[in-house]
């Protein structure tokens, strides 16, 4: 397992310890990060419009696709870290 990965995975639990709500944004842009970081780009139907919640994930989502993975779990790792830092 690479350094990234392991730093990756330890982001996702530490984020779960924040002490203030990052905010919508910040949270779609966690959550993106780490889809892209763990899966790879987006598939599947996006979700309709009475979907407000899976919309707004898939379309942030959606805005990585062609990012490397490790790229993603690097930018996962700064959010999180700036998040626990607040």
């Amino acid at each position: 397992m690479s350094d990234t990965k392991k730093l990756f995975d330890k982001a996702a639990k530490d984020v779960t310890k924040a002490k203030t709500d990052p905010g919508n944004e910040m949270k779609l842009r966690l959550y993106a990060n780490f889809k892209q970081g763990q899966e790879g780009d987006v598939t599947g139907e996006r979700p309709g419009f009475t979907d407000f919640v899976g919309r707004a994930k898939y379309d942030a989502w959606a805005k990585l696709k062609g990012t490397p993975q490790e790229d993603a779990q690097k930018a996962y790792i700064k959010l999180v870290a700036r998040v626990l830092s607040e």
